[in-house]
């Protein structure tokens, strides 16, 4: 390969890090280029599968400061640059090798972190990021109901109470009134108490002087 296109390879490559939020390694031996292009058209846009020769991955590798990368560039690697759902291309590529078992998933890389063969796995066991986020939506959902409920119950029960007593004022209107008539016939009682002693001493004043005159006269005839 002339130095140019060397060069132009090796750009392509840190060019595809770059771009990418995570890189499976794979080992190729065996597929035939039909299953090399269904591969690729089963990662979709999540993934962008490309064949690479080991010494221009290396290179590429450490100028995008990744390292570690060496023991898995060894025999036929293609590379898998995920620009999607990591945890989709995962899958997408476990399924993938057990229907193809010459498929052989080698390891990665995520966020500059060197993953081998068995955290892939786990990787693709996750639920996906469409999944996850349709489980928070639920959840905020249920949350939201549950909060419009609560709101809601203090003017439910505002509503029956106003509903019973505009029932019990149909049956006894002097409830809306305040029961304006027993305050005023309580306030009359005590007016007519207070009348009541202010005659007895006027009756009682004639009586008095009655007593005084016989006195007077029992006086008069013994002297």
């Amino acid at each position: 390969m002339a130095r140019a296109d060397r060069q132009a390879a090796v750009a392509e490559i840190v060019e595809s890090f770059n771009d990418a939020t995570g890189a499976v390694l794979t080992e190729y031996r065996g597929l035939t280029v039909k299953q090399l292009q269904e591969l690729r058209r089963s990662l979709g846009e999540n993934a962008n599968y490309a064949v690479v020769k080991n010494t221009l991955a290396k290179i590429a590798a450490n100028e995008v400061g990744i390292s570690g990368f060496d023991d898995l560039l060894t025999g036929p690697t293609a590379i898998a640059f995920i620009k999607g759902d990591v945890v989709e291309a995962a899958k997408g590529l476990r399924d993938f090798a057990k229907a193809n078992p010459t498929l052989v998933i080698k390891g990665g890389v995520l966020d500059g972190n060197i993953l081998d063969a068995s955290e892939i796995a786990k990787l693709a066991d996750l639920e996906s990021r469409e999944v996850l986020l349709g489980k928070l939506a639920g959840a905020m959902l249920a949350s939201l109901s549950q909060a419009v409920y609560l709101l809601n119950a203090p003017l439910a029960q505002a509503a029956r109470l106003a509903g019973a007593l505009e029932v019990k004022a149909q049956e006894d209107p002097s409830i809306l009134a305040g029961g304006a008539g027993t305050p005023v016939a309580a306030e009359e009682a005590p007016a007519a108490a207070d009348e009541q002693p202010a005659e007895a001493p006027a009756d009682e004043a004639p009586a008095a002087d009655e007593a005084a005159a016989t006195s007077d006269e029992g006086d008069t005839t013994e002297s």
